[in-house]
């Protein structure tokens, strides 16, 4: 191994990387390029692949360890991190360092995807056990994090849209009370649904122009690549047709075989009103994003009976009508933002509010209610950047 001066990437030498071996930071083919997450091992295949595109070397700010550990939970007397102990200003930290982890092993694997046509069912649900175990271990700091880890619209906009639907429709499956190992093959669907659309340029799904016959044909027919690519991996049938199924609607209206009601997949449901809560709140190039709330109460006048009202009303009372990680005016004149739900009322959740302690030094935290504090508004952009 050659150190690079004046930069914290590592020159590592293929040929002695230990065969799947696990980097503790992202592996890169050089500066742009990502071959491998931190999740991902570095295989003898890889590294022969490598070696036969021509490259000797590849780069890194990590090292390879024999066991995969989650980014950010390895202390300098090699520790694991425990949760438990952990105050709220870290348990955020680390669901940062998580929800970044999860972004960059979404990139890569659709990277891989794209120019070496590879996708394993086990690796991929590997992976979203572990965001299942995340997610329900905390969903409250999860989705909190997510607001300030997020990628910039124009850039990695499938993965990032992926990450986010993941982990809403995880947090939906979870309210639902679907068992462990359904809740990692809604996770696998939910990651994958869109990969049809990597077979569509970029350019058409993130142009802000009017689309031509040709690119909106592409467009719609993308439930139909996702379902063939899917199958074509041997992914099990019920995660081959939610990707089918993401764009069907309650009333029929939905595309690529205009099915509704009961024909339309528990997975496919619940992934359609994940991913279109998350395209309500996410900014695109070509839109600014609704706040969690203008984005919930759209979802919730469901126009049309488009989505499963049973799906919806899981979705707000896993997050609330103020969404989980919203910054909002209270009644007080305060700012705050949005910490957890009141399972008895999702309009009344609860708050963290800016400026104010406990006398132990805490932030403070209440319930909203009608007749005490309440939240007036959610805050504007400018507003949570003053």
């Amino acid at each position: 191994m050659r150190q690079s001066t004046g930069v914290r990437m590592k020159h590592y030498l293929i040929t002695e990387i230990p065969p799947d071996s696990f980097f503790t930071k992202p592996v890169h083919l050089d500066p742009s390029f990502v071959l491998a997450a931190p999740e991902m091992p570095f295989s003898e295949e890889l590294a022969k692949s490598i070696v036969d595109w021509g490259f000797k070397e590849v780069y890194s700010e990590g090292e390879p360890l024999k066991d995969y550990v989650l980014d950010g939970e390895i202390h300098e007397e090699g520790e694991i991190a425990d949760l438990s102990t952990m105050n709220d200003v870290d348990k955020i930290q680390h669901a940062e360092e998580f929800y970044i982890s999860f972004q960059k092993y979404v990139e890569t694997l659709f990277t891989r995807i794209t120019i070496k046509n590879e996708l394993d069912f086990k690796s991929v649900a590997e992976r979203v056990k572990n965001a299942v175990d995340f997610v329900r271990e905390d969903r409250r700091f999860l989705m909190r994090a997510q607001k300030k880890s997020e990628a910039p619209a124009d850039q990695n906009y499938l993965a990032s849209h992926a990450v986010r639907s993941t982990i809403i429709a995880i947090i939906i499956g979870t309210y639902l009370k679907l068992p462990a190992h359904r809740l990692i093959e809604l996770g696998v669907a939910a990651l994958l649904h869109e990969i049809g659309m990597l077979k569509v340029p970029s350019q058409t799904y993130l142009s802000n122009r009017p689309l031509s016959p040709q690119e909106r044909k592409a467009i719609l027919g993308h439930p139909v690549l996702s379902f063939n690519m899917l199958k074509s991996y041997d992914f099990p049938l019920v995660v081959s047709l939610a990707a089918l199924e993401h764009h069907e609607r309650e009333n029929g209206s939905g595309y690529p075989q205009h099915i509704n009601g009961e024909k339309i997949s528990l997975y496919a449901k619940i992934i359609a009103v994940a991913c279109s809560y998350e395209a309500l709140s996410s900014k695109r190039p070509h839109k600014e994003a609704k706040d969690g709330y203008t984005g919930m109460l759209e979802l919730l006048k469901n126009e049309g009976k488009q989505y499963d009202d049973t799906v919806v009303r899981a979705l707000v009372f896993s997050l609330s009508i103020y969404p989980i990680g919203l910054y909002v005016l209270l009644s007080s004149g305060k700012k705050g933002q949005v910490v957890d739900v009141n399972p008895e009322n999702p309009r009344y959740p609860i708050v963290q509010v800016f400026g104010e302690f406990t006398p132990d030094g805490k932030n403070k935290i209440m319930e909203t209610s009608p007749e005490g504090l309440s939240i007036v508004r959610p805050l504007t952009r400018e507003e949570i950047n003053a």
